[in-house]
């Protein structure tokens, strides 16, 4: 294994022991309010970023995907430059690099696109509070509604019990779908799947 694979396996470990830290301890109040009510209408959000330090590391990609009744009606799917560089062990793990940015939006100039493509809807996202910590962030650059969010990870943990853990990779292969992993619409569409079978077979 070269060097990219290893520092891209050490990330992968670090953003899974993120995941289990952040379900299972208490941190500063939550801006947004978690939810789980069983919405219809919702964005499902993903961020593929510099790190796992909101507000020292930086967004890369953003991928959003609104649903209306369960059904896609919008996608947006935009690199971000970062003003920084990107390691190889991110290159490695998202295949986004420092010329694919390079003449990129920057977040600050983005964020209001995606305020708007939200709206009013619920956000749904796996491991909520990684994905939340980056885009409350950027509230220094502009307010950021107080959004409520369901968070697919908390969800699967009460649904799906054959699992060893509740990561979105362990989840997809078990559903069987197709995943593009660490790419923030093949994320997207993954905890879109993941929800929605939750809500078919939660009481």
């Amino acid at each position: 294994m070269d060097d990219y694979n290893l520092d891209a396996s050490a990330l992968i470990r670090a953003k899974s022991r993120q995941q289990y830290w952040s379900s299972n301890r208490s941190t500063t109040p939550k801006k947004y309010q978690p939810s789980m009510k069983k919405a219809v209408d919702y964005v499902v959000l993903d961020f593929e970023t510099t790190g796992l330090r909101a507000g020292a590391d930086q967004i890369i990609q953003v991928g959003a995907i609104k649903y209306n009744n369960h059904e896609q009606v919008a996608i947006m799917n935009q690199l971000i430059n970062p003003q920084r560089d990107i390691s190889s062990r991110i290159t490695s793990l998202t295949g986004i690099s420092n010329d694919s940015v390079r003449n990129k939006p920057t977040i600050s100039s983005f964020i209001h696109q995606l305020i708007d493509f939200i709206g009013d809807y619920p956000i749904v996202a796996h491991n909520a509070s990684f994905d939340m910590g980056f885009l409350y962030a950027l509230e220094q650059y502009t307010e950021i509604p107080r959004y409520a969010v369901i968070d697919t990870l908390k969800l699967a943990r009460k649904v799906i019990r054959e699992t060893p853990n509740h990561k979105l990779t362990t989840l997809a292969q078990f559903l069987r779908l197709e995943h593009n992993a660490h790419d923030a619409i093949g994320d997207c569409l993954a905890t879109a799947q993941i929800y929605q079978y939750c809500l078919r077979f939660s009481t």
